[in-house]
């Protein structure tokens, strides 16, 4: 009574049961010829016709015979009505009958779930995803992941950061892969970066005038307040550059610098640049987020390389095409702000082209890093050329470890094949701008950026420059056991002395040759330490003290 005679026909071609879970005319065509309904021959069309009249009886991959009786009467009917002549009727009942159904195209299951899921009234959704290059990915993914041993999965991220699209997205090694959880997405999954930030790090420092690529730093055993930080192979090197630091990926010298630029506004530039970062149970950024202590997902990770690719430019990534296949901005780009300057950009792209390349693999044509995070459960590498942007992550989805898994052996091969399927030809990098310095040795520098290990380095106009005041002991929110009626040691670093220190705002003593001070608490609880040197910049902490 309500529909007419067209609008039934279209229900009845979208929602006719072909066998098994298959519904549909296009879903039939795809499952038992691997094609749209437009491409099939007078055969197949006539199977299809008769399918749903008793689907389960006449399935062609179960009961061969039985479709080919029922197309065959399809068929003679056709010719019967003079719809087909006979030559077509004899081809069409010639034709062989499949035998298996073809498993489903399944290109992006994880973005295209969430694409679904952020606009479900729209019918058709255009990705800015390559087919071809999202096909040969997930493959390359599954056979990653199958070499590298069971439960692991593997993410790839592919970003065009010329305009921001999203050419290719892997989710996992698998979406129907339940072994290796496959139904996560695990590129919008929060992991440790492991190394993978330290890039940022020195690329803030460049542009704070506190280095330069050969600029000399000490990797030697350091500590800050009860932080230790060590080298992943456990050893030291001495007097390195820069350069050398963050091409080794050396632990040391990423905390000496990230502790002269500080924690929050390394996470501050991330933010502004469009990243998303988690500190575990909302805790204050620490200088622990040099080496993995934040988390983020590998869609941020390979953002935040997008932009050091712009020279510095973030770009907000896109995912969806208008109707006349342009892409939509998802988010407007001028909200974005710089992460680095031009000039750092190209300092770290210029490090890290030089890069040790998996085996096999040619150099200096991908800049790229690799990192591991703590116990072994992430392993990540996120590399550009000129025009592309590539993040790869691999782990447990589940956060088990895997003893050995690391970003140089796991992740890095994964990422120079990704890059031969997007281009096979390396787009070159952008050309270095006006303002970088070139020097052939440290030597060359302005004294203020020959060494990074000073407290007090002449600046470019003549003027001694210190370092902030900062208290070295206790740590900021540490437990501190001290005897009754004995006396605790405080100690800073940096500042201008005298240094002046205070207990729950009350002054407590001054320090005037030495920066360290013993105090006698007057009994246990929490307490907050401040000091303030002579130019009046202050540092705080908060502990609670014990009695044994």
């Amino acid at each position: 009574r309500r529909l007419s005679k067209t609008q039934i026909l279209d229900l009845y071609l979208r929602l006719a049961p072909f066998g098994g879970n298959v519904e549909g005319v296009r879903a039939a065509s795809l499952a038992y010829f691997g094609k749209e309904p437009r491409r099939l021959s007078l055969g197949q069309a006539a199977l299809l016709v008769a399918l749903p009249q008793s689907p389960e009886a006449r399935r062609p991959d179960i009961a061969g015979n039985s479709s080919g009786v029922a197309r065959a009467r399809v068929l003679q009917r056709a010719r019967g009505a003079g719809l087909i002549s006979q030559a077509a009727y004899v081809r069409a009942k010639q034709e062989a009958l499949p035998n298996r159904r073809i498993a489903f195209p399944m290109l992006a299951p994880h973005l295209s779930e969430a694409e679904r899921a952020l606009a479900p009234s729209r019918k058709v959704h255009r990705l800015t995803i390559d087919p071809a290059l999202q096909a040969s990915l997930q493959g390359l993914a599954a056979r990653h992941a199958r070499a590298l041993g069971k439960r692991l999965s593997v993410a790839i991220v592919v970003v065009d950061h010329a305009s921001g699209e999203v050419r290719a997205e892997v989710g996992s090694a698998g979406y129907l892969d339940a072994e290796r959880f496959g139904a996560i997405d695990m590129v919008n999954a929060v992991r440790s970066p492991g190394s993978t930030l330290k890039p940022v790090i020195y690329g803030l420092a460049f542009d704070a005038g506190l280095g330069h690529p050969e600029t000399l730093i000490e990797d030697r055993p350091t500590r800050f307040g009860a932080y230790r930080p060590k080298n992943f192979d456990d050893t030291f090197r001495g007097t390195v550059t820069i350069r050398e630091a963050l091409a080794r990926s050396l632990n040391i010298p990423a905390v000496k610098v990230l502790d002269q630029v500080g924690p929050g506004r390394f996470l501050g530039a991330l933010t502004r640049s469009g990243a998303r970062t988690t500190l575990p149970d909302d805790k204050r950024p620490s200088l622990a987020v040099a080496l993995g202590g934040v988390g983020m997902t590998l869609r941020d990770l390979t953002g935040v390389f997008a932009a050091l690719a712009r020279g510095g430019d973030p770009v907000a990534l896109r995912y969806r095409r208008s109707a006349t296949s342009q892409p939509e901005p998802t988010a407007p780009d001028h909200g974005l702000k710089r992460l680095i300057s031009a000039r750092a950009a190209y300092y770290l792209t210029d490090i890290l082209r030089d890069a040790p390349p998996p085996p096999n693999a040619r150099a200096g044509q991908i800049a790229f890093k690799t990192g591991t995070s703590y116990g072994y459960r992430d392993a990540w590498a996120i590399g550009f050329d000129g025009r592309h942007t590539i993040g790869v992550w691999v782990g447990r989805p589940d956060m088990a470890s895997t003893p050995g898994l690391l970003g140089r052996t796991a992740a890095a091969p994964m990422l120079f094949d990704a890059f031969a399927r997007v281009d096979p030809r390396r787009t070159p990098f952008p050309e270095a701008p006006s303002e970088a310095v070139h020097v052939a040795s440290g030597s060359e520098l302005p004294p203020p950026l020959k060494r990074f290990d000073k407290d007090l380095r002449l600046s470019v106009g003549g003027r001694y420059i210190d370092r902030p005041v900062a208290i070295a002991f206790p740590p900021d929110r540490a437990e501190v056991a001290v005897e009754r009626q004995g006396a605790m040691l405080l100690k800073a670093d940096g500042g201008v002395l005298p240094l002046t220190w205070l207990v729950d705002g009350a002054p407590v003593g001054i320090s005037r040759d030495r920066r360290r001070l013993l105090w006698h608490p007057s009994g246990q609880g929490f307490a907050k330490v401040s000091v303030i040197d002579a130019k009046g910049r202050v540092d705080r902490v908060t502990v609670r003290l014990t009695t044994d």
